[in-house]
């Protein structure tokens, strides 16, 4: 991320080099209403007297910094806290300027120097507290939000959860750790940071209202011996076939998936109990004439796909067989293949 942050700061050579090295009493900070460059002035006067890094001197540049933020001038604000930096190497406030400088290019939407700036207060500058927060762990939450490279953002909810357990919602930074995993292909980075979120069972995460149920799933499958897939839907729909016409209760149930197999209404979720999803299949295999629809539904995809059967009982005659496509990266032989996911009672609706 370091070299990545560094090639990107060349954006910034617009700004004119003579900025960079002005000294802070260079008028050109002392811009706005005339009350306020006034004010910036002698607050300018007075920074340049001060011979310690000290609060005193803190103070001072906050007030510069506000008059340059209320008068609309965030670039130069970010020129001036960024040339005392340079000039002040060892002042104990370093990390929080830079964090200013980080959040105007951040709001200015220039995301590849925001990164550059919290990055280099990770690495450079010992933390602070900022409003009672540290400031490390301030950038480490707007780099996993501005960073779109996974192998980057990952180090960095690490970083989270090794250094600032007690400060982060725990469960949510390793769910989306998981999901960064996943996206490097680290499937099992993924399967443990999936594993301690489930340590968290309050924890709500946003666009997942069923997280935790499928995260279970997931990990339940990931412990299976998934000997029920099947290489093709037409394998797996012909043994469905032979199985229903033999009455083969055995062999259906074998060609049921280990893991999350629902039955369930149509206007239900798969997560719902149904009363007829407790009834072992192979009584009404035995105890009626079941057939099943020559064709796969229409409205079946290469991603999943229906089957209509008939004549399960009088009140509830057709089932659908439902098939999918496993997604499961963590193993290429078996990413790919199809499962029988359960069951839909009744028409379509």
């Amino acid at each position: 991320m370091r070299c990545f942050a560094a090639k990107l700061l060349m954006v910034s050579v617009a700004l004119p080099l003579a900025l960079l090295s002005c000294s802070p009493k260079d008028s050109y900070f002392a811009a706005g209403p005339r009350e306020s460059r006034l004010e910036t002035e002698k607050l300018l006067k007075m920074l340049g007297g001060e011979k310690d890094e000290s609060e005193a001197r803190f103070i001072l540049i906050q007030r510069i910094s506000n008059n340059l933020m209320s008068a609309g001038y965030p670039e130069r604000l970010n020129v001036f806290l960024t040339s005392y930096v340079e000039r002040h190497p060892h002042d104990p406030f370093n990390a929080y300027y830079l964090f200013i400088v980080a959040q105007n290019y951040k709001n200015a939407k220039a995301w590849p120097l925001a990164a550059h700036y919290y990055e280099r207060i990770l690495r450079c500058h010992p933390d602070i507290l900022i409003h009672e927060q540290p400031v490390h762990l301030l950038c480490l939450k707007e780099l996993v939000r501005i960073i779109d490279r996974p192998d980057y953002r990952i180090n960095y909810y690490k970083e989270l959860v090794a250094r600032f357990a007690d400060y982060i919602d725990a469960g949510s930074t390793w769910f989306y750790m998981a999901k960064t995993c996943e996206a490097l292909g680290e499937w099992e980075q993924a399967v443990q940071a999936y594993t301690n979120f489930l340590k968290y069972p309050d924890t709500v995460i946003g666009g997942y209202p069923d997280a935790h149920r499928q995260v279970m799933k997931l990990l339940a499958f990931n412990n299976s011996d998934k000997s029920w897939s099947r290489s093709s839907l037409d394998e797996l729909v012909t043994q469905i076939r032979t199985a229903i016409a033999e009455k083969d209760a055995r062999a259906l149930g074998r060609l049921q998936a280990g893991v999350g197999f629902f039955a369930v209404f149509w206007d239900q979720e798969e997560s719902a109990v149904s009363p007829l999803s407790m009834i072992a299949i192979g009584e009404f295999l035995r105890s009626s004439y079941i057939s099943c629809a020559r064709t796969l539904d229409p409205e079946s995809t290469r991603q999943e796909a229906y089957l209509a059967t008939y004549g399960w009982s009088y009140r509830m005659p057709t089932w659908y067989f439902y098939f999918r496509k496993i997604y499961y990266p963590g193993n290429p032989e078996i990413n790919g293949r199809w499962e029988w996911a359960g069951i839909y009672f009744g028409e379509k609706l």
